[in-house]
């Protein structure tokens, strides 16, 4: 095994995901490259990493517990003792409340909460005494500011975001826990390019924000060694908005 940390990116075969596995590699990392069914993603994006990272692909579905249990055991088997969890994969499905339906919600909180939680649960419990371990989750900025859309999706960030402040106080001083809050980055398949025009169009620096700045904020609150409990809004200050429907 190499003498370079190792990460495990969850959902890093494409898109922000991906985006935080380059980062890691260029700076250091060996990383283990989690992915549901985008395996040939994860297969092109672990091959074009440059020496001397090396990279693993490890697959599961993660609203299958006994899947889920097993990822963490496979990353340490692939690469070596797992010090940095990147809780990247999330379900972004359209809901409200008048249309709630118990499968959908079901398949939100496993994929967007349960897993990360027992992620970290699995994570902490391999980590030698005297690691510099952490986990940092991907969240959205609407925790900071929340809205009625995508119903399911907002409250299990909400949630997750809590459980950040609480697994860094449950598992410190062994692990520190961060997030990272999101905002508009990358077209998404319910609003396409237009919507992400619209969204970009209302925040406050008018611009909207790139994965490698996400990756950016991932890596810092990694080597942060005395920042745990924290959200960085990366968003463009979306989660800023102030205009009331008598300003607008």
């Amino acid at each position: 095994m190499s003498a370079r940390p190792v990460a495990l990116v969850t959902g890093g075969a494409k898109r922000i995901g991906a985006a935080i596995v380059r980062r890691l590699a260029k700076a250091g990392y060996d990383v283990a490259i989690h992915c549901g069914t985008s395996r040939a993603d994860a297969a092109d994006l672990a091959a074009a990493l440059p020496p001397p990272a090396r990279a693993a692909v490890v697959c599961c579905d993660l609203a299958n517990p006994a899947e889920l249990a097993a990822l963490m055991p496979a990353a340490r088997e692939a690469l070596g003792p797992v010090s940095l969890l990147v809780n990247s994969a999330s379900l972004f499905e359209p809901d409200t409340l008048q249309t709630l339906e118990p499968a959908l919600w079901e398949r939100h909180f496993a994929v967007n909460l349960r897993a990360p939680v027992f992620l970290a649960q699995t994570f902490a419990a391999q980590c030698s005494d005297g690691a510099d371990a952490s986990i940092v989750n991907i969240l959205d900025q609407r925790v900071l500011r929340p809205n009625p859309g995508f119903f399911s999706y907002a409250l299990t960030k909400s949630a997750l975001f809590s459980a950040t402040v609480t697994m860094a106080q449950a598992l410190a001083p062994a692990v520190r826990v961060n997030a990272v809050a999101p905002g508009p980055t990358l077209a998404n398949i319910h609003d396409g390019e237009d919507g992400l025009a619209r969204e970009i169009a209302g925040v406050p620096l008018q611009r909207g924000v790139e994965p490698d700045e996400i990756a950016d904020a991932v890596l810092y609150l990694a080597r942060a060694r005395s920042v745990t409990g924290q959200t960085i809004a990366v968003d463009a200050g979306q989660h800023l908005g102030w205009r009331t429907p008598d300003v607008v």
